[in-house]
């Protein structure tokens, strides 16, 4: 679905991201509706502000990006993840699938090989109309990485759905280091940049 002509995308680093918190955090309340009201501590909204904030420190200037949607002048969605470092955290708790025959080879990072995205979210009134995969777009096709990840619970059968339709393939799981963090499904998809360059 394509998403309305009346969207907009600003492109910000880690400085410019923090000064939008406010904003940030609105957009997460507004889309993360059930998920918020269902009580898990993960899920809270001063837990993922100190997500939000541990992603957006000064030490990470130089590798943070993020991409707010406005729609008619409103934040109507949001995106960001950052460029893996090498020995990146990322991999500390990766089970690879059968289909990964090297596990170091697979996890090895350069700060340039790949770019993790940590968060698509649009506002749930915003839902339906194209804005999660044009944020998605907006964000990756400008990364000059090969390659990305993200981690994507087992059970979201919509989101699962739609990475697998826009060309995501499953590496394996991995529980990160957060507080009362789940398990998630690692993925992973070339990126348009890292094709050109072989």
């Amino acid at each position: 679905m394509k998403p309305p002509d009346a969207v907009v995308f600003q492109h910000l680093d880690a400085a410019q991201a923090r000064e939008l918190r406010a904003t940030v955090a609105d957009i997460y309340r507004r889309s993360y509706v059930d998920a918020i009201a269902s009580g898990d501590p993960f899920d809270s909204p001063d837990q993922f502000m100190h997500r939000f904030d541990s992603y957006t420190a000064p030490t990470r200037r130089d590798v943070f990006a993020m991409v707010i949607a406005y729609l008619d002048g409103q934040p109507a969605g949001q995106t960001w993840g950052w460029t893996l470092s090498p020995n990146a955290a990322w991999w500390n708790n990766f089970r690879p699938d059968n289909t990964i025959v090297n596990r170091d080879a697979f996890t090895a990072e350069d700060g340039t090989r790949t770019f993790a995205l940590s968060e698509i979210m649009v506002c749930a009134n915003n839902t339906g109309r194209g804005l999660a995969r044009a944020l998605h777009d907006a964000l990756l096709n400008s990364r000059p990485e090969r390659r990305s990840t993200l981690l994507v619970e087992p059970d979201n059968e919509r989101a699962y759905r739609a990475y697998r339709n826009w060309g995501w393939t499953r590496a394996g799981i991995t529980r990160p280091s957060w507080p009362d963090a789940p398990t998630f499904d690692v993925l992973i998809r070339d990126l348009p940049a890292g094709a050109s360059s072989g």
